[in-house]
């Protein structure tokens, strides 16, 4: 039986990895803090065959993220999906302090905190897939706050990638451009949203890394539209 935990499974990427590693002989964790769109994801996974567990839990939280590795560590995580992140866009001058810290709380410290109260448990050939994005290799007038989390979840990755190789346990980081969520709802401007990737062509990313014999390690992937980033 494999055991997967996704961050941010109510919605856009979450909910579509969880629906494409949705299958029999397959237990998912399923984190997200709406709950009638978690529920919505979960009758999904389960029409597909899976087993689910919803965990509402604020990734803001450093109580709330102990809460939710009690829940999961009975047995071992064949992957730790690192998915959930927000996005404040706006000018330097006008990002607030809190908002800053909300960011590298949730994209940064919660995948900090998952992986080390989780990895103790996992076996070899388990894997910690991080969603990084394009923003993790580069900077964005007016994503300052985003470009800060990212770029400081790709030195992490990093470094426990080379960590954890002894012990057999793979560090995976996907590289997504500009993908039609719901995270451009809030953000003001035009997008062309008909150039984006698709939810799904990140889910399918991760479930090519995640079939891969436990001894290969695809350790970075990037994904892009051809008519290049937005």
């Amino acid at each position: 039986m494999k055991r997967y935990l996704i961050t941010g499974a109510s919605r856009g990427i979450g909910r579509a990895i969880a629906e494409k590693l949705a299958e029999n002989n397959v237990t998912l964790f399923l984190h997200g803090r709406d709950v009638a769109a978690l529920r919505e994801t979960t009758n999904l996974v389960e029409a597909n065959g899976a087993i689910s567990r919803q965990l509402r839990a604020d990734l803001g939280d450093k109580s709330s993220i102990r809460a939710l590795i009690e829940q999961v560590s009975g047995e071992p995580l064949d992957a730790l999906i690192n998915n959930a992140g927000i996005a404040v866009v706006k000018p330097l001058d006008k990002i607030s302090i809190e908002e800053w810290e909300r960011t590298f709380a949730i994209n940064v410290t919660a995948p900090f905190l998952l992986s080390q109260g989780l990895i103790p448990a996992m076996s070899q050939g388990g894997s910690i897939v991080n969603i990084l994005s394009i923003a993790a290799k580069a900077g964005f007038a007016g994503w300052s706050s985003y470009c800060m989390s990212k770029f400081a979840l790709e030195g992490f990755s990093q470094a426990i990638r080379e960590e954890l190789r002894a012990r057999k346990i793979r560090v995976i980081n996907i590289y997504p451009a500009a993908t039609d969520t719901d995270i451009w709802n809030a953000v003001e401007g035009e997008r062309p949203r008909e150039k984006m990737i698709s939810a799904g062509q990140v889910a399918s990313a991760v479930a090519y890394t995640l079939a891969q014999p436990s001894d290969v390690l695809i350790e970075n992937i990037t994904l892009g539209n051809l008519s290049g980033s937005l």
